[in-house]
């Protein structure tokens, strides 16, 4: 119904945002991730808006890009996963970090979400792996570049994987860190494993 909303925040608390457009103040749903984003109260702010209508409740549900708006209804798309179950996960991890966990294979990561098994995660993974990508704005042209220059080098690259995530390290952690590596032909898993594990050290 509502592409996006723009207004004035009246009210802002961990999952529930008050805006004020045209003199009628609209109660958006928000994950905490987007909470945490907003600014004070008083401030103006863009809200790109998913509107929720059942039998029993009309809702809307805010993000503050049409990116983290796109995964949201991704996510609503699983089987089992309704708009409160979605809204759960990107309270629980940003939306680059679920396409992250997702392209891993995480579902770890994505169990750790409030109500979300499992069961619930793997089923998100197997649904979503091939329809999301990592082309938000948070994610640079430089990680995307090295994600394309390390299939030339796929065995050394899978090698350092492995290793992470032997370390104690979580699949999605490893791959963000491979992700911004510039991986080359002539570079071995203990080159990769060492570059990645400075970037970890940052993240």
């Amino acid at each position: 119904m509502y592409a996006y909303i723009k207004g004035e925040i009246v009210d802002l608390s961990d999952d529930n945002l008050v805006l004020e457009c045209n003199n009628i103040g609209y109660n958006i749903r928000i994950p905490l991730s987007v909470a945490q984003r907003l600014p004070g109260t008083g401030a103006t702010v863009k809200i790109y808006t998913y509107t929720s209508v059942r039998e029993d409740a009309f809702q809307l549900f805010g993000f503050l890009s049409k990116d983290d708006l796109e995964i949201y209804k991704k996510l609503i798309a699983v089987n089992g996963i309704g708009p409160k179950g979605a809204l759960s996960i990107l309270s629980a991890m940003s939306a680059d970090d679920l396409r992250f966990a997702i392209l891993s294979g995480d579902s770890k990561a994505i169990s750790k979400a409030p109500g979300i098994g499992n069961k619930s995660a793997e089923r998100i993974i197997l649904e979503l792996r091939d329809k999301v990508h990592l082309m938000s704005e948070a994610v640079s042209t430089e990680s995307i570049s090295a994600a394309t220059d390390a299939k030339s080098n796929s065995a050394a690259r899978n090698e350092a994987l492995e290793a992470l995530t032997s370390l104690g390290y979580s699949p999605s952690e490893a791959l963000k860190a491979l992700q911004q590596l510039s991986i080359t032909e002539d570079m071995d898993s203990g080159v990769i494993l060492k570059q990645a594990l400075k970037i970890i050290s940052t993240i």
